[in-house]
C-alpha cells in the first residue's frame, strides 16, 4: 500500500513548512525567509534558513537542506511514507485512502512477519546467553574478548543452543505456523521433508536496519572442531544480501558529526572499537562492499578510512572496497594493522596508537596487544588510498623487470580510471606514473588517454560529477546556477547559447543538463523536479543552497544586467576550459622536445597557437567575473 503521488504533490503544497519545522526549531523572520540554529549541528549564529516561497530549508552551514518530508525523516529518522504522515497530522491534511497494490503489500507484510519472528528468536537467545548452563561457553568466550556486558546489551548479543529444534519448539509455542518458520530463513529445510534450526552452538549477532529491527543474523561457532567459523541468514522478505552495514543504527550520528566513517569487515572489529569509545564505525558483515551499502553510508559521511584485515584476503577485500568507494565520489584512507585486525589492535597498542595510523592484518589481535590508545595513534596516520593501491601493485615486484613493470601499471590503472573527477584523476594519474618510474613521455601519453576514455568509450572525457567538500564549484560556475535557477526569463534567453563542451567537464554537469531538459519540455524548475532529475548524484545536495541563494546584480537587478553577469559567467568558464587545454598541449609539446618529437611537436605548437588566439577573443568578454574556487 502506498499514498497517491498526487497526494504527496499536493501535501507538499499545502503544508506550512514554517510552522512543522518550528515545531523542532525556533525560527525568526529574517526578509522573505525564517532563520534559526541548525538542528543538525552545533553553531552559535543563526545560519539555518527556510523558504516558505520556494517550499525548501537549507542550512548554509553544514549544507544539508531539501522539502518538508527531508526534514522531518532527518529530525524524526523515519522512512519517507512515515514522514508523508507525520507532515499530514501537522498541517490537519487528512490521509487519503492508500493505493492498494498487492504486491508491494505482500511484500511488506512477509518483511514484518519475518522481522517478528526474529524479534522473538533474538530474545530468546539473548536470555539464552543471559542465564542458560549452556549459555556459559558462549559467556566464557565474550569474557576471554574482554567484551562488557554493557557492550554484549548494548549490541544484543545471545546463544543459539546446541539443538537441532530447541528454536522450532520455542517459535511453535509463540503460536508461530511452520511455514512461517521455514520462510524465516531461522531454520534449514531438509530435501526429505522438515527443517532444522540454522544456528546451533553459536554467538549470535543481531543485524539491525537503520532503524533498530533484526532482519538478519550471524554466528559464530564456539567449537574448534566446526570449520564454518562464522554462519550468516539468508535472504530473506526481510533482507537482501548487500544492503546493510553491521553497526550503522548505534554509529551513524557519530559518524555524520565527525564527517567520516572507519569501515571494518567483521562484527567483532566494530563491537570492540564501540567498546573503547570509537563510535564513527561501520562494518561490511564480512561480504564484498556493494555500491548499495556505500550509498547508504554516503548518506551521512563522504569520508571513509578502510581498516581491513592487513593479511591477504583483507588487503583484497580493501583494494575492491576502494575501487567501489572511489565509483561514488568518497575520499579514503587505507588503515593497515601489520598482520592484526582492529580489535587485536587496539587491545595491544592503545586507543591513541590506533588515532595515530589508521595504516596495520587483524583489528581485534592488535587491539588487545596493544590496547586502544595505541590503534588510535595509528589511525592518524592512515595512508591516502592511492599510496596503498600503488604499495600492493608493487609489492614482491620489481621495477626494474619490464614484465613486474607492466603488472604493476595494470594493477594500478583501474584505481585510477574509476575516479570521476578530472583534476583528481590526473593527479593520482601523476603519482602513479613518478612512483612506477614510467619517464617516457609517448608511454605517459597513451596511458593517460586509456584512462580518459575507459575501456570501450571514446576519447572525450566522461561528464564527471564530484561532491561539494572535494570539488567546490568556481565562482562563475556557482552564479551562473543560482541566476539560471532563480529567473525564467533568464533561462530562456542563455539556456540555447550552452554547449555541451561548455559544462560537460563541469562537477555541476548534471544541473545544467535537468535544466536545458526541464526547459526543452517546459517544465516547472523547482526542487522536485531538480531534485528527480540529479538522482543520486552528489551534486544533488547543492541543490537547496544554490535555490537559497539571494543574488543581487547590478542596477537593481533588472533583466538586462542579470543577462550581462550571467554572459560573463559563462564566458569565464569557457576561458577556464581554453586555460586547461592549453596546459595539457605545453605539458605534451615539453614532452615531444625532449623525445625529439619534431613533427608531433609542430603539430601540438599549431594547436596551441589557435586555442590562444580563441583565448584572447574572449578574455575580454570575461575578465570581469572573477573565476576563483
Amino acid at each position: 500500500m502506498r499514498y497517491p503521488q498526487t497526494f504527496v504533490e499536493d501535501l507538499k503544497r499545502q503544508a506550512d513548512i514554517v510552522r512543522v519545522v518550528q515545531d523542532y526549531v525556533q525560527l525568526k523572520k529574517k526578509g522573505a525567509n525564517w532563520m534559526a540554529c541548525c538542528p543538525f549541528h552545533k553553531e552559535k549564529t543563526p545560519s539555518f534558513s527556510v523558504s516558505p516561497a520556494k517550499e525548501i530549508f537549507y542550512c548554509f552551514g553544514c549544507h544539508k537542506g531539501g522539502s518538508v518530508f527531508n526534514f522531518v525523516m532527518e529530525m524524526e529518522r523515519v522512512s519517507f511514507p512515515e514522514a508523508i504522515k507525520l507532515v499530514a497530522e501537522k498541517s490537519g491534511v487528512p490521509l487519503p485512502k492508500l493505493i492498494d497494490d498487492s504486491r508491494f503489500e505482500a511484500r511488506r507484510q512477509e518483511a514484518d512477519d519475518v522481522i517478528e519472528l526474529n524479534k522473538w528468536a533474538l530474545e530468546w537467545w539473548e536470555q539464552q546467553l543471559e542465564s542458560s548452563a549452556e549459555g556459559r561457553i558462549a559467556r566464557d568466550y565474550l569474557k576471554g574478548r574482554e567484551i562488557t556486558d554493557e557492550t554484549r546489551k548494548t549490541f544484543r548479543l545471545g546463544y543459539a543452543p546446541d539443538s537441532w529444534d530447541a528454536l522450532s519448539i520455542y517459535l511453535r509455542q509463540k503460536g508461530v505456523s511452520q511455514d512461517e518458520i521455514d520462510r524465516s530463513g531461522l531454520v534449514v529445510k531438509k530435501e526429505e521433508g522438515g527443517s532444522y534450526d540454522r544456528f546451533r552452538g553459536r554467538l549470535i549477532f543481531p543485524v539491525m536496519d537503520i532503524q533498530g529491527k533484526p532482519i538478519a543474523f550471524g554466528g559464530r561457532t564456539l567449537s574448534k572442531d566446526n570449520p564454518a567459523k562464522y554462519l550468516n541468514s539468508p535472504e530473506t522478505p526481510a533482507y537482501i544480501k548487500g544492503q546493510n552495514l553491521f553497526g550503522l543504527n548505534l554509529t551513524r550520528d557519530q559518524i555524520r558529526k565527525q564527517e567520516f566513517a572507519i569501515l571494518v569487515e567483521g562484527f567483532l572489529d566494530l563491537i570492540v572499537l564501540h567498546q573503547f569509545g570509537i563510535r564513527n564505525v561501520v562494518a561490511s558483515l564480512g561480504t564484498a562492499l556493494t555500491s548499495e551499502q556505500v550509498k547508504l553510508l554516503a548518506r551521512f559521511a563522504r569520508k571513509v578510512v578502510v581498516n581491513y584485515d592487513g593479511d591477504p584476503p583483507g588487503v583484497q577485500a580493501a583494494r575492491k572496497a576502494i575501487e567501489i568507494l572511489l565509483a561514488q565520489d568518497f575520499e579514503i584512507k587505507v588503515l593497515v594493522l601489520n598482520k592484526a585486525d582492529p580489535d587485536e589492535f587496539i587491545r595491544e597498542h592503545g586507543l591513541s596508537e590506533y588515532e595515530r595510523v589508521q595504516t596495520t592484518s587483524s583489528l581485534n589481535e592488535f587491539i588487545r596487544k596493544h590496547g586502544a590508545t595505541a590503534y588510535m595513534e595509528r589511525r592518524g596516520e592512515a595512508q591516502p588510498h592511492i599510496k596503498f593501491v600503488i604499495d600492493q601493485a608493487m609489492r614482491d615486484r620489481t621495477l626494474s623487470n619490464p614484465a613486474d613493470k607492466e603488472a604493476a601499471i595494470e594493477d594500478v590503472l583501474p584505481f585510477i580510471r574509476v575516479v570521476r573527477n578530472h583534476i583528481q584523476k590526473r593527479e593520482y594519474f601523476d603519482i602513479a606514473m613518478d612512483t612506477l618510474q614510467i619517464n617516457d613521455a609517448t608511454l605517459k601519453r597513451e596511458l593517460w588517454h586509456s584512462i580518459r576514455m575507459g575501456p570501450g568509450k571514446s576519447a572525450r572525457v566522461t561528464p564527471q560529477s564530484s561532491r561539494r567538500a572535494y570539488v567546490k564549484p568556481t565562482v562563475a560556475e556557482e552564479r551562473l546556477l543560482q541566476l539560471l535557477l532563480a529567473h525564467e526569463e533568464l533561462r530562456r534567453v542563455l539556456l540555447p547559447k550552452l554547449e555541451p563542451g561548455d559544462y560537460d567537464d563541469l562537477p555541476t554537469a548534471p544541473i545544467f543538463r535537468a535544466l536545458l531538459e526541464g526547459e526543452r519540455e517546459g517544465k516547472a524548475i523547482d526542487f522536485d523536479f531538480l531534485s528527480r532529475k540529479t538522482g543520486d548524484d552528489p551534486i544533488s545536495e547543492l541543490l537547496p543552497g544554490l535555490l537559497m541563494s539571494e543574488l543581487e546584480t547590478e542596477e537593481g537587478d533588472q533583466s538586462e544586467a542579470r543577462e550581462v553577469t550571467a554572459e560573463r559567467c559563462l564566458n569565464a568558464l569557457r576561458l577556464m576550459r581554453l586555460d586547461r587545454s592549453i596546459s595539457d598541449l605545453r605539458s605534451e609539446i615539453a614532452a615531444a622536445q625532449r623525445n625529439g618529437e619534431t613533427e608531433h611537436c609542430d603539430k601540438l605548437a599549431t594547436e596551441q597557437i589557435e586555442l590562444t588566439r580563441r583565448r584572447e577573443a574572449l578574455l575580454p568578454r570575461a575578465e570581469a567575473m572573477q573565476i576563483g574556487n
